[in-house]
């Protein structure tokens, strides 16, 4: 049995291949990921969901979780999930369906209730670290944000179910490994024994702090650059100068190293205090590291909470971990194609 996993962010769209033996057993997983701003190219979603699969060949199955309905394309979140839902489902042939927060749902259902399936791709995560540990907190470091999910007893226990809701709980922090604004993170940096304010502006983003730092690769820097220029390590040192009003002439190489350095800290900072939170509000002292972000960002955050962790390449091979959500989609498929009375169970999907 193979099925689809796809996890359609506003910036990035993962997907994740995944055969299955008459046990459910994972005997295979391959992924692969497309950058699709949706704020510019919503109307591109279905062509580029077919064109990631077609290398992979047929499936029986598609699974679709989403955070894109945020994205200013759309006026209302509403309005986000049902247009990629029906794309998502006008694209394919065999069944689809869509991860909500208790559970997968069909197209209809979708429709009739459509914050049910806004955002919940950490639903589909969740199982994946319970399958580690059943008592833990996933902490999945992605590009744009991070989820920090409690699980007790093998099922997520998340105060929070909405992002805004899950932002006020400390179960969601919008800072990741990639796109998310320096300015955001920090107010002032270190220079010449000072401290210096920031320039409020988008001149660069966490991407250029890690490429910098040697945490990503030029590969890893997936997406544009906030100046249109290149993704090399002089490219990077110039926006993070800006972030402070200088550039290259002014800045030498270890200031703009060590500014780098304060912010990357500042970031790990805060995603551990928010772990914190969570950690103490629900008396769970291990973490399951996942996401883009897991050996640089998750683990150092883990570390600094004083809390023990296990990264998910325990069950996943390291390069699918960034994709875990995807991963996890394709799974949350499977008991629709295994039951029985295949008809019955199927019917909706």
């Amino acid at each position: 049995m193979r099925i689809a996993g796809f996890d359609i962010g506003g910036a990035n769209t993962d997907l994740a291949v995944v055969e299955l033996d008459e046990s459910g057993d994972i005997t295979d997983v391959k992924t692969d990921f497309s950058y699709l701003p949706m704020w510019e190219r919503k109307d591109d979603l279905a062509d580029v969901l077919k064109e990631l699969l077609e290398p992979f060949g047929e499936v029986d199955a598609v699974g679709i979780s989403m955070t894109a309905e945020l994205v200013d394309a759309y006026k209302t979140k509403k309005e986000g999930v049902v247009d990629i839902a029906s794309k998502s489902n006008d694209a394919f042939d065999v069944p689809v369906g869509f991860v909500g927060l208790d559970g997968m749902m069909n197209l209809k259902e979708v429709l009739d209730d459509p914050l049910k399936a806004a955002a919940a791709n950490w639903i589909a995560t969740a199982p994946l670290a319970a399958k580690i540990k059943p008592d833990t907190i996933l902490l999945d470091t992605g590009s744009t944000t991070t989820d920090i999910i409690p699980i007790k007893n093998g099922v997520e226990c998340a105060l929070g179910r909405s992002d805004l809701e899950r932002l006020q709980t400390g179960e969601l922090v919008y800072s990741g490994t990639l796109r998310t604004n320096v300015a955001a993170l920090v107010e002032k940096v270190p220079l010449n024994d000072t401290m210096a304010r920031v320039a409020s502006e988008l001149f660069a983003v966490t991407a250029d702090v890690h490429r910098v730092l040697g945490n990503i690769t030029k590969e890893n820097y997936s997406g544009v650059t906030m100046d249109g220029a290149g993704k090399s390590i002089v490219d990077c040192r110039r926006r993070i100068s800006r972030v402070v009003c200088g550039d290259l002439e002014v800045l030498s190489t270890d200031e703009i190293e060590n500014i780098a350095a304060y912010i990357y800290s500042e970031q790990v900072r805060k995603i551990s205090e928010a772990l914190k939170e969570v950690s103490i509000r629900n008396r769970l002292h291990h973490v399951v590291t996942t996401g883009l972000g897991m050996d640089i960002i998750a683990s150092m955050a883990c570390e600094l909470a004083g809390l023990t962790f296990t990264g998910m390449d325990k069950l996943l091979k390291k390069e699918d971990c960034v994709n875990a959500p995807a991963v996890g989609t394709a799974l949350m498929m499977e008991p629709y194609l295994t039951k029985k009375n295949l008809e019955e169970n199927l019917e909706g999907f």
